[in-house]
């Protein structure tokens, strides 16, 4: 049977890890015999290998600053993730040592794994994309910014004019270390596909689609009344909900227009039979005025707590301004509860328009309120819009469907 080892910065903390975590998971599942190699690991689970030493952990808490030293050349620099990768690391011997038949690479940033390590794995690789990183000079996400299908410089998230500049420097690196790699690339959207396709550093690499894997046991639809009684939410009012990594705070989640789409509803009467709730975050020194009573539930980290604020919800709400395939919605919709979204990034590979929610307008405030109202407005369409929802995710979205497809890629190559 195939050995892959799956690598990642982390193994539960954040969308990307907990999806390669998933994966992995997914794979034991069908009697693969999977592994997973990460710097920073938070599960106990005895098949994810971390440093071991004291100062192996050590070096791994001080890499993500480390990494980002560089970008304080930078002082303007807009304040989105951004990756240098830098630093050396041991990672060529450890993975020589476990010996894997094939790599599968996800999210290793924060300064985890090296660009020129990649080259030395002498294994085949499988890189699984959780964002735009691979094929950029350093930024996760591009916004409006098409230098990668080029060679980057003169980086607008740096705030740079210059073209020789710190994305520059890391896309010739790039370009330079990967240019025998045995690679296959997996995205988990149509849309990154597309993107990779198009990328001056990817464009002549194999690229597979494979959407991400939900344990549909886990999250499943649960008796409304039964989640907000456990989560002390009202049991009257109709709820929406709104959650991600530093939800309020990264511009790229979009909770700005989520705030202006609320203030939209109150204006039109919506006030008094609705109430907001938000995970992952906490509530805030100065609430934003949304015209509805807010419940902050702070950050959700396990599977059993997320899967009830899910099914407590009548919408979920994700205003993304740039997403690839997000686990969020993807669990509201096993859920049982209907999503509305801007028609960004792999949304559409999930909602299916007035089917099982509402692909809004990209940035239209006004189609984003229509949206939410349309969903909640009728309570027979809601019940249907759920059934869909999780109809959606059983058909698609199951782990094993996911690590099945990835057991063909890893046997192809």
């Amino acid at each position: 049977m195939i050995k892959p080892l799956l690598i990642s910065t982390s193994d539960i903390n954040g969308g990307a890890a907990r999806a390669a975590y998933r994966l992995h998971q997914g794979l034991k599942n069908i009697g693969v015999d999977s592994q997973m190699l990460v710097q920073n690991k938070q599960s106990d689970d005895y098949t994810v290998i971390s440093p071991a030493s004291k100062l192996g952990k050590g070096i791994g808490k001080l890499k993500p600053s480390l990494d980002i030293l560089p970008l304080q050349l930078y002082p303007q620099r807009d304040r989105s993730t951004y990756s240098v990768q830098w630093l050396p690391d041991n990672l060529a011997a450890q993975v020589a040592q476990i010996n894997p038949d094939v790599i599968n690479l996800h999210w290793i940033n924060s300064g985890y794994l090296k660009i020129e390590t990649i080259a030395k794995f002498k294994k085949p690789i499988v890189w699984t994309l959780h964002d735009m990183w691979a094929f950029t000079g350093g930024c996760h996400y591009n916004g409006d910014c098409m230098n990668y299908t080029n060679s980057c410089g003169a980086c607008p998230q740096l705030h740079s004019n210059k073209e020789k500049d710190l994305s520059r420097w890391i896309w010739q690196r790039k370009t330079k270390a990967w240019q025998n790699l045995n690679l296959t690339i997996v995205t988990p959207s149509h849309w990154l596909a597309k993107c990779a396709a198009s990328s001056s550093l990817l464009k002549n690499v194999r690229i597979d689609v494979i959407p991400y894997g939900l344990d549909t046991k886990q999250y499943k639809p649960i008796e409304k009344s039964v989640a907000r009684s456990i989560l002390g939410l009202p049991e009257d009012k109709q709820l929406i909900l709104f959650g991600a990594m530093s939800a309020t705070s990264d511009p790229r989640k979009g909770f700005n227009f989520l705030q202006s789409a609320l203030q939209n509803l109150t204006q039109s009467g919506w006030g008094e039979q609705v109430e907001l709730v938000v995970f992952g975050a906490s509530q805030p020194k100065n609430p934003t005025e949304l015209g509805f009573k807010s419940h902050y539930l702070g950050r959700l980290n396990d599977d059993i707590s997320l899967s009830l604020v899910y099914a407590a919800a009548d919408v979920f709400v994700a205003p993304s301004v740039q997403d690839n395939l997000p686990n969020t919605v993807m669990e509201s919709l096993a859920c049982g509860t209907p999503c509305v979204a801007f028609d960004i990034g792999g949304m559409c590979d999930m909602i299916e328009h007035q089917k099982n929610g509402y692909l809004a307008k990209p940035f239209d405030v006004d189609d984003l309120a229509r949206g939410i109202a349309w969903v909640l407005e009728d309570e027979e369409r809601l019940q249907k819009l759920g059934v869909n929802s999780r109809e959606k995710v059983e058909q698609n979205f199951t782990l094993e469907i996911q690590a099945n497809n990835y057991l063909s890629v890893y046997k192809n190559i």
